[in-house]
């Protein structure tokens, strides 16, 4: 058993626990995560998890911030931080470091190897002059949902939310809608690794997910009322590919003072789940598309 800092090494607790993955760890942020095969580099997953460490809470940190939020000694962290500041990923000032808009070409890489934005955006646009409600997707990652396309209307939410924003996925109406058309034992495999999001979930047990993807599942939608955040109401369907899997959800949010569930389920549902089965129908064209055609860009995985 051992404690503190080693040349950037993973610290460990009491009892020899790898905080790796924890939520609670001190700072707010996850250890570095390390790999088990012969091949991981430790060095890409430090550098991954300094760019992870800035927030919207922490935009801005100097050195000895960085090193105690990502748990690496301070050496450590000041080579990797100039290395990502040569690379153009941070700059440096005398109030610390930030990340610049280049950080942005790594998610944006992600989507347009989808072509997703480029298949919903008339569609979300389309969904959002018809209700006056913000629209986005998303997709699972680990058991969050991350957004990856959102055409946003001026409200007064409690939540900001842009293109890579992390939510606990069970209490999202995405989330659910995703996590309905799983089996229930890889629901329950994923659901048990810890959020990124930076959000503490809220607890569920087993019997409450079941019953609510199962629910969510026999009516081919879903609700969360204020399970996010108190005043955010959403309804969620999911998007599926020419295969007919679900590799995406699209929604409607509302303030849930302005907006009673009623509305959204009589009145925007359909029109939804019209968006959504558009969106289907691009998708799966856009997979049949011939060979020739295909090799010039890369397929929704």
């Amino acid at each position: 058993m051992w404690t503190g800092r080693t040349r950037g090494r993973l610290r460990r607790g009491r009892l020899g626990r790898s905080t790796i993955g924890r939520t609670d760890v001190e700072e707010g942020t996850d250890v570095v995560e390390r790999g088990q095969g012969p091949d991981f580099i430790e060095a890409l997953a430090r550098g991954l998890h300094v760019l992870r460490s800035f927030s919207v809470d922490r935009p801005i940190m100097s050195l000895a911030e960085v090193a105690t939020r990502t748990d690496l000694a301070r050496p450590t962290a000041r080579r990797i931080l100039l290395t990502l500041e040569e690379l153009g990923y941070v700059r440096s000032g005398r109030s610390g470091y930030v990340l610049t808009p280049r950080v942005l070409e790594l998610g944006m890489a992600y989507i347009g190897a989808l072509d997703l934005w480029d298949m919903a955006r008339p569609h979300l646009e389309g969904l959002v002059a018809a209700t006056g409600e913000s629209s986005s997707m998303a997709q699972l990652d680990g058991s969050d949902i991350v957004y990856v396309a959102r055409v946003a209307v001026p409200k007064l939410i409690s939540l900001r939310v842009d293109i890579g924003t992390r939510f606990p996925a069970m209490v999202t109406s995405q989330g659910r809608a995703l996590l309905s058309a799983m089996d229930r034992a890889a629901v329950h495999q994923r659901l048990a690794e810890p959020s990124r999001s930076g959000i503490a979930a809220k607890p569920y047990t087993s019997n409450e997910i079941d019953e609510l993807l199962d629910q969510t599942a026999e009516r081919g939608w879903a609700l969360a009322d204020q399970d996010l955040a108190p005043g955010v109401r959403s309804i969620a369907v999911p998007v599926r590919d020419g295969r007919g899997v679900a590799r995406a959800a699209m929604n409607i949010t509302v303030h849930a003072a302005e907006t009673p569930v009623e509305v959204l389920t009589s009145d925007y549902l359909p029109l939804l789940l019209a968006a959504a089965e558009r969106i289907s129908a691009d998708w799966s064209a856009w997979q049949r598309r011939p060979i020739h055609q295909a090799s010039r860009t890369s397929p929704p995985r």
